[in-house]
């Protein structure tokens, strides 16, 4: 392959992943607005919030709707991967791996200015792995401890009689503090390394078309810019 047939952008993401992406985003603004203020509905200003939803019960169904549809959406996504598998496109992109550990501490001597040179990042840095998995952390004890509290006379016959005094209220801790871990995450880590870098701000737009050059790929992920259009793919 010659320089001049490498294409001026790739598609990184497909419709299918970008539409998961839009309903995970939104459901989660949901859980996140309506959550919130269902936690406070009786201090202000969260009650004059809750109110904007129409009151506690309003909120609660918006929240079981959201939370629901979330899940659903994870759920999906499994079998989206396992069709990629199926097709033979899915390669082991998003795995951590040992490389990842090296990465991260080029990376940071980088930052320092012990290193000239970024990391050779593949398809996925370390930091856009940890943003993946993080997620599936965040469904399990989010999702369960909510299936847990939107249920609990279904579910309270699972808990031993002994622990019915204090298990609710250390499912409700896990539900609400993942909850504000995964907002602060996501508002810091997330936006920022996506989002409001200088490079892309206010907006990498890749979240709605799906692509990329290929001269951002191969200034931030060379790795992948080489395997796709490197030295042997020329021969």
């Amino acid at each position: 392959m010659s320089n001049n047939t490498i294409p001026a952008e790739i598609e990184r993401f497909d419709l299918s992943a970008r539409i998961q992406h839009v309903i995970m985003f939104t459901t989660f603004l949901l859980l996140a607005f309506t959550g919130w203020g269902l936690k406070y509905a009786y201090q202000d200003p969260a009650s004059a919030w809750i109110r904007f939803w129409g009151g506690a019960k309003s909120a609660g169904i918006i929240h079981r709707v959201a939370g629901i549809t979330m899940l659903l959406d994870f759920i999906y996504h499994q079998f989206y991967l396992i069709n990629q598998a199926r097709k033979g496109g899915m390669r082991l992109s998003l795995v951590p791996m040992p490389k990842d550990v090296v990465d991260a501490y080029h990376n940071f001597m980088y930052f320092f200015g012990f290193r000239k040179e970024k990391p050779y990042f593949g398809k996925f840095n370390y930091m856009q792995k940890f943003d993946y998995w993080a997620v599936y952390w965040g469904m399990f004890i989010i999702g369960a401890s909510g299936f847990f509290l939107a249920f609990p006379v279904t579910v309270s016959s699972l808990f031993p009689v002994s622990t019915l005094q204090w298990i609710w209220d250390v499912i409700f801790i896990m539900h609400s503090d993942e909850a504000l871990l995964a907002i602060v995450f996501i508002l810091i880590f997330h936006f920022y390394n996506e989002h409001l870098r200088s490079e892309v701000f206010p907006m990498n737009w890749m979240w709605l078309t799906g692509k990329m050059t290929t001269e951002e790929l191969k200034r931030h992920h060379p790795a992948e810019y080489d395997y796709q259009f490197g030295e042997k793919k020329n021969k």
